[in-house]
């Protein structure tokens, strides 16, 4: 890691203890710095913003944790996500790619060949017909390039708004909101939404902030769950937004038994990207295979 890596994480871990210990003064017994139970619109837009802000001083660094060079890429790999991780993803991609580079070659794919290499990331038969399926239709209809509007997006095969506003967010700049596990359980937790339909979260968070926030805001909010708002277990004691959550002591609170629980670059582990941008302050993940 980086001076300056280092350093970034160092800060937001003293920001998470600063937050935390604030928040467990606010009421004692509960420890919650969270707001009113009848909170205004209003006042929960606001406290919105504020975990974005807050956020993004945390994690300045946060990117699409999918290792790609061109939106084919980007577009094959996040296919590939679905029910795996990004890590099992980008260490399972090099081959993939190496084998059939655009798509053109994919489409030609001997199925039996293209499944055996993407077996590691789970359910890889019917992820090999989307990718074939998807790849023949940007051969046969876009020229072989990948579209950069939604509505040619969600046409192809496998290809859901969660992918596409990936791709498009990430390869074309386009804003739009990724509603992801991480992403539907976080802003549920935060009581931004008690939606559960990734349809509907998507358009209610969309109404909270301005476009051009949507994409980072959905890096931010995935970087957050994936590291320290665990589902199972948050680490509220090392939260840097504890004071602004309405759930702070569903999970740890205790800032020592907190910081145990941190994952990647916060818990001084490697991140799931085998090809980080050069301002990551984490380790590189090891290549599939290794260690």
């Amino acid at each position: 890691m980086g001076e300056q890596g280092a350093h970034s994480v160092k800060k937001a871990a003293k920001r998470a203890t600063g937050a935390a210990a604030g928040a467990a003064a606010a009421e004692p017994g509960k420890g919650s710095g969270a707001p009113a139970k009848q909170e205004s619109r209003l006042a929960m837009v606001r406290r919105a913003r504020r975990i974005n802000r807050e956020l993004a001083e945390v994690y300045p660094y946060a990117h699409p944790e999918l290792d790609f060079r061109n939106p084919f890429e980007l577009l094959v790999a996040t296919v590939l996500s679905a029910q795996t991780t990004d890590l099992r993803v980008n260490q399972t991609t090099p081959a993939l790619f190496a084998a059939f580079p655009t798509p053109e070659d994919m489409a030609a794919a001997v199925p039996e060949k293209l499944e055996e290499i993407i077996r590691p990331t789970g359910f890889f038969r019917a992820k090999a017909r989307s990718l074939i399926g998807l790849s023949a239709v940007l051969r046969d209809d876009f020229g072989g390039e990948v579209p950069g509007r939604l509505a040619d997006l969600v046409k192809l095969p496998g290809v859901g708004r969660k992918t596409a506003n990936v791709v498009l967010g990430n390869a074309f700049g386009v804003p739009g909101i990724t509603v992801d596990t991480h992403f539907g359980r976080l802003v549920r937790r935060w009581k931004w939404t008690e939606q559960e339909d990734p349809e509907k979260v998507e358009a209610e968070i969309a109404a909270i902030f301005p476009k051009s926030e949507w994409t980072m805001l959905s890096h931010r909010v995935v970087f957050h769950g994936r590291r320290i708002c665990h589902s199972r277990k948050p680490a509220c004691g090392a939260c840097p937004i504890a004071g602004l959550c309405p759930a702070y002591g569903e999970g740890e609170t205790d800032p020592e038994k907190a910081k145990k629980l941190l994952k990647y670059e916060m818990g001084g582990q490697p991140g799931q990207r085998l090809s980080p941008p050069p301002d990551y302050p984490g380790s590189p993940a090891p290549p599939l295979g290794a260690g």
